[in-house]
């Protein structure tokens, strides 16, 4: 009986260090505040111009959320999970071949799209691996793997543009590159692992989605999440160039 609990055991470490490693991949979609202040700073951007990135990120959420349930329930979770991740590590890598403002423009929408197809199927992934009552302290802990991606954004950002280690001319940019291997590695641990899922459930039209708006409580919850994402977002975004103007620090300091 030990061994059976110890090799049972074994096997669920196998199982969810990939998924915890997806929550960490989840968390790159916040590099878009400080990443978009170093692009305006590179390209002499308006405000109005800078502020575009962070906006297409998270438009796309609007547009895939509901078709990512559809492709669930098709394909399966976890070959959602990593296409949403290939999408993610592609858009991670294209900022190393340039950084126009229609290259980073395409990067951005394609971080977007990765994360929203990431953010709808992942935690349906974990309850494949993990009981009810265990549920909500795993998906916590995944948040907390994935805010240490979110904290390490604008220390590598400012690490690649002011080091003298070789970041061969990518400068704050390395920090794309350092995520979308990253992201690989996921993949490749993702995709080698074996993970049994329940027979889909059907997915909800985007009509039945908008009808559930007409529930108060469904209501007010969509309305707090707008709040929250819209705090967050423009904090971390405005905040640089706030301390910038008051405390006259570079970039780099502020960020």
């Amino acid at each position: 009986m030990a061994q059976s609990f110890v090799t049972s055991r074994k096997s669920f470490v196998i199982q969810i260090l990939p998924v915890m490693l997806c929550f960490f991949v989840m968390g790159f979609v916040d590099l878009v505040g400080t990443a978009s202040n170093y692009v305006q700073k590179d390209l002499d951007l308006t405000d109005a111009q800078a502020n575009l990135f962070p906006s297409l990120v998270f438009f796309w959420f609007l547009i895939f959320s509901v078709p990512t349930g559809m492709l669930m329930n098709r394909i399966g979770r976890k070959h959602t999970v990593l296409i949403s991740q290939m999408v993610t590590a592609v858009s991670l890598f294209i900022p190393a071949f340039g950084d126009s403002y229609i290259v980073m423009l395409i990067s951005f929408s394609l971080l977007g799209i990765g994360n929203a197809i990431m953010q709808t199927s992942l935690n349906p992934l974990v309850t494949n691996l993990i009981s009810s009552d265990k549920l909500a302290s795993i998906l916590t802990f995944g948040q907390f793997v994935k805010a240490i991606a979110s904290f390490l954004a604008p220390v590598i950002a400012a690490w690649g543009a002011t080091t003298v280690f070789p970041t061969f001319g990518l400068g704050w940019r390395a920090l794309f590159v350092i995520y979308a291997v990253i992201s690989f590695l996921s993949i490749s641990l993702l995709a080698a692992t074996p993970i049994d899922e329940e027979r889909p459930d059907r997915a909800s039209g985007i009509g039945e989605c908008i009808r559930l708006l007409g529930r108060p409580f469904v209501l007010l919850c969509f309305i707090g999440i707008m709040c929250h994402v819209g705090i967050d977002v423009g904090t971390n975004t405005t905040a640089p160039k706030i301390i910038m103007e008051r405390l006259a620090l570079p970039l780099e300091e502020a960020g």
